[in-house]
């Protein structure tokens, strides 16, 4: 099956009250157990690519890696963007072969967030591309996006209305209390429901986004503890606030920093209770399972996206 973009999936979500997870990808073995949690659960997947990834494995082998998913996988499957942070990346990953970019001009005026994001727009749509953009500040720290707490503010309804009708976006990122990154809160985050949901009233059968909405399995936190350094800070998102936006307009919710744990905390336990073990196979492997069991947690239990492929 071939990459297909978000529009579809998208209209899917918002009429079947689930959300579609956008795992991010920066190697083989992360993407392998995405792919077969995905295959498992019968889900549509978004696969995502940061800069730092793109950087970190390049953007030629990490198009290849999504090329064999698509050859052992029965599933929709787009590729997308994470934080773009201009125009030229962007178009790279336009002309590169990706199915869906996100234009971050969240840094920005208003004004200029929405000149730059309608000239990815009008760059992209003609090449069958959708473009998910970010209105408001999330803070936290993730690859290249680095935002202070005091930065931070919410989406205003009034302008998240603006910015569709003048951009043309295909779906929009909001900030409405998540926060980049996976320890950041003196306590669970708290989700401004009642804002999402004005914000969805304004913006009737559009999709939204959550990025930031970390909701760290306590057993990984305990293990990565356990086994060498100490992790502060507390779990992130509750759960159950994430079942409920995606029963609403969030259409699409990011998941990077569980994925990060759930390989770290078991590589960890490996070298503590091997220390002799050398081949990467042995603890890349378990890496591998580790991750595809995250996944199938959020895809069944969290996103309520399972057999909706």
């Amino acid at each position: 099956m071939p990459l297909v973009t978000t529009k579809e999936m998208f209209k899917k979500a918002y009429t079947g009250g689930y959300a579609v997870g956008a795992f991010n990808v920066n190697d083989m073995e992360i993407l392998q157990g995405i792919v077969e949690a995905a295959k498992e659960e019968k889900a549509p997947l978004i696969l995502q690519v940061s800069a730092g990834a793109r950087k970190y494995a390049r953007h030629e082998y990490l198009i290849h890696l999504v090329k064999a998913a698509l050859e052992t996988a029965d599933l929709p499957i787009a590729l997308h963007l994470d934080h773009g942070e201009d125009f030229e990346v962007c178009k790279a990953c336009i002309d590169g072969g990706f199915s869906s970019v996100m234009i971050d001009g969240s840094k920005y005026p208003l004004e200029e967030n929405i000149k730059l994001t309608k000239k990815v727009v009008d760059y992209a749509h003609p090449k069958g591309v959708t473009v998910e953009a970010e209105l408001g500040k999330l803070a936290g720290i993730e690859d290249a996006v680095k935002v202070a707490a005091k930065d931070a503010t919410y989406t205003d309804p009034d302008e998240a209305e603006k910015f569709v009708k003048e951009t043309g976006c295909d779906s929009l990122a909001i900030a409405i209390g998540t926060s980049h990154g996976a320890y950041k809160f003196k306590g669970d985050a708290n989700l401004d429901i009642a804002r999402l949901n004005e914000i969805a009233r304004r913006l009737p059968n559009f999709p939204l986004v959550l990025h930031g909405a970390s909701s760290v399995p306590q057993y990984l936190v305990d293990e990565c503890n356990k086994y060498g350094g100490k992790l502060p800070g507390a779990k992130g998102v509750p759960e159950e606030m994430l079942r409920e936006a995606a029963k609403g307009a969030i259409c699409k919710i990011n998941i990077d920093t569980d994925l990060r744990l759930a390989m770290t905390a078991t590589i960890r336990r490996i070298f503590v209770e091997s220390p002799a073990e050398f081949d990467p196979r042995k603890y890349l492997g378990p890496a591998r399972d580790e991750i595809k069991k995250v996944v199938k947690h959020k895809i069944a239990d969290v996103l309520g996206c399972s057999g909706k492929a």
